[in-house]
Order: C-alpha cells, then sequence, then structure tokens
C-alpha cells in the first residue's frame, strides 16, 4: 500500500514508521509548511491518511476532488460545516473519517449502543476525557463518538463541565468533561449513575500505537472500496 500523511506531527511520524516497517511505502508527507505542494500533485497513492488540523482541509479536499484518491481521516476539532465538506467528498472517492480509529473504542461504541437503551430511562449519564497537555481540541473527538452512541437521536443535551449554582441536574443531560495533563495518550470513561448503583465503562490508550495500527488496518480495507462515505464500525465488523 501506498501512503500519501498530511500532518507530520506524532501521529504522522508514527503512522510512516510503521508503514514501512509493514512493507508499505510513503509517497510524500504533508505538513503546514508545505501543504500547498498538494495543488501541484497528482495522484501518488492509494491513500491519503490526514491526521493534521482543521487548517489543511482545503488543501485535502481540492486533492481528494481532483484525484479520486481515497480518504481516510483522523483529523479532530472539524466544525459542522466541514464535517459536512467531508462528507462531500464521498461524491469523488471513498472517504472515512473518525476521531479514533482504536478497535477497543470501537468495541466502546458497539457495548454502549446496545446497553444505553436499556439504561437510559432510570440512569444519569456522565463522560469524561483526559488527554495530554498538548492537545488543543476539547472535548476530544473520541468523547463526541461515545456520546452519540449513548444518544444516536441527539435527544439529550450536552452540558460542559459545571461551575457555580448551575441549579440540580437536568433529566435530560449527558455531562462532558475535559482533563488535560502529562502525557496521557487517551482515556475515556462513560458513567452511568442509577438509583442506588453505578455502571461505567472505561477506555485506556497506552500509546498512539493503537491508533496507528487500526488506521492503518481500516486503510487496507477502504482503498479498495468504491466511492462512498463508511463508518469504521460498519467496516470494521464486517471483515
Amino acid at each position: 500500500m501506498k501512503i500519501l500523511i498530511v500532518g507530520y506531527g506524532r501521529m504522522g511520524r508514527l503512522i510512516e514508521q510503521t508503514a514501512l516497517a509493514s512493507g508499505d511505502t510513503v509517497a510524500a508527507a504533508m505538513d503546514l509548511d508545505n501543504i500547498g505542494e498538494l495543488a501541484e500533485m497528482g495522484r501518488c497513492a492509494d491513500i491519503v491518511m490526514d491526521f493534521s488540523n482543521p487548517a489543511t482541509l482545503t488543501f485535502v479536499e481540492d486533492y481528494v476532488r481532483r484525484t479520486g484518491t481515497p480518504l481516510l481521516s483522523g483529523t479532530t476539532g472539524y466544525s459542522t460545516e466541514q464535517m459536512g465538506r467531508i462528507r462531500a467528498l464521498a461524491v469523488y472517492a471513498p472517504v472515512l473519517h473518525s476521531g479514533n480509529y482504536s478497535i477497543g473504542i470501537a468495541v466502546f461504541q458497539r457495548v454502549l449502543q446496545q446497553i444505553a437503551p436499556t439504561l437510559m430511562p432510570d440512569f444519569d449519564v456522565e463522560i469524561t476525557e483526559t488527554h495530554h497537555n498538548q492537545k488543543v481540541d476539547a472535548p476530544s473527538g473520541t468523547a463526541l463518538m461515545l456520546r452519540d452512541a449513548v444518544d444516536p437521536r441527539g435527544e439529550m443535551t450536552t452540558v460542559y463541565g459545571r461551575q457555580g449554582a448551575v441549579g440540580k441536574r437536568g433529566a435530560k443531560e449527558i455531562g462532558m468533561h475535559s482533563r488535560r495533563g502529562g502525557t496521557v495518550a487517551g482515556v475515556h470513561t462513560v458513567s452511568f449513575y442509577g438509583p442506588d448503583e453505578e455502571f461505567e465503562i472505561t477506555h485506556r490508550a497506552a500509546s498512539r500505537q493503537i491508533f496507528v495500527n487500526g488506521a492503518l488496518h481500516m486503510a487496507r480495507i477502504l482503498k479498495d472500496k468504491p466511492n462512498g462515505l463508511y463508518d469504521l464500525q460498519a467496516l470494521l465488523f464486517q471483515n
């Protein structure tokens, strides 16, 4: 598999290192300092793996439209409008976007989808996510994915932290809390608080390697798909 990497920070470098060790090749690695070069490039890879930031979106979407190269995106922090632009690229190429490529998180989402309908009438839900002190967006894309697994219809109100005299907890709230510090790769906990009992699930990432392994696994599946918008769970559990 030949890869065009967009975002040459820690994730991008680890993708390159892992891909090369697996026998894949890297056609090019783009970052903010050279992203403009995409405008001059033709199709040179089997897939674009984008783990950059929203500032590169215009360059990436222009490239995918022009070349039809499959796009696997792990960039977080997109606005609603920007996510719409990502989805629109499915007309030109196979597209997959996820805030987390860990296999464990995919299972986490699946479990939440199964248990939330049973617990939600009587249980309050709180989500806590912890990341390293260099992470720029909050809450994490993964935390939002977990929230959507609990509340797929968007019927609940997300409350981002609590401070001061905010009043008692509403019946249709999901609490969202972000913590930043040290070098934490990622910890996500979804807690259900019911009458006289508590239930919670936690996923801990020991390193970014799990995200890289999962992303490369999904890239190998996505690159051979027809144009369209794909869901990580649907692809993962069908293969």
